[in-house]
């Protein structure tokens, strides 16, 4: 798990007109709340904080606080972030104060190892989810949960129970749900050539022409 720090400021006043300042100046309004901890809001610098979890751990970086006296050492991480939803930069951001020595819940992203035997034949590997909920050690969150494909068919499928994590990560599920499915890919309907389809259509009008005028010779 990676680890970090993290330059933060104590902020009295909150609201949507101080956060407009804040930003204003080049700074990123912010809130730290957690089991047994006094929620707290604080200022950061997102470039800053954008370092901070841009590598592989992403969200699930341990975030040591530094600067405020009141935070100085505490370990946090990025639980939320809020984004503008046109020039896609951060608005604001919610932290999760956590326990390094309490089990925690975390989402970890899926890896998916090899080329599936059933895809060699034509079929399509589906993820149905993109991460999975793990409870462990913040120290001891993985940066991926690995799951090997080679060896599925078409047809075949991987559920929760089957994915294998490393010792002290534990997988959080109520029901055995699907994650993997190998499926044939449906065929494609033809384009119908216009032309053609005239054709048909005048055959066709054609023969209805001639039945007609049998009817009437009948009569």
């Amino acid at each position: 798990m990676a680890q970090v720090e993290l330059n933060v400021d104590i902020r009295e006043k909150s609201g949507k007109g101080v956060a407009r300042k804040l930003r204003a100046v080049g700074k990123l309004p912010a809130v730290i709340y957690g089991k047994g901890f006094e929620p707290m809001t604080i200022t950061v610098d997102p470039k800053e904080l954008e370092n901070a979890v841009s590598g592989e751990s992403g969200l699930n970086t341990l975030i040591t606080l530094k600067g405020a006296t009141e935070l100085d050492g505490k370990v946090v991480i990025l639980k939320e972030a809020n984004v503008h939803p046109i020039r896609r930069n951060m608005i604001s951001a919610d932290f999760y104060a956590i326990n390094l020595k309490e089990r925690s819940i975390f989402m970890v992203p899926i890896n998916v190892v090899g080329t599936a035997a059933g895809q060699i034949e034509g079929g399509s590997l589906q993820l149905v989810r993109n991460e999975l909920e793990v409870l462990c050690l913040p120290t001891e969150v993985p940066q991926s949960i690995d799951i090997d494909v080679t060896a599925l068919e078409i047809g075949d499928t991987i559920h929760i129970d089957q994915v294998v994590v490393p010792e002290g990560v534990e997988l959080v599920h109520d029901v055995n749900f699907t994650v993997i499915t190998l499926s044939v890919i449906k065929a494609e309907a033809e384009p119908v050539d216009e032309d053609e389809l005239d054709g048909v259509e005048g055959a066709v009008a054609d023969e209805d022409a001639s039945a007609e005028g049998d009817e009437a010779a009948a009569e």
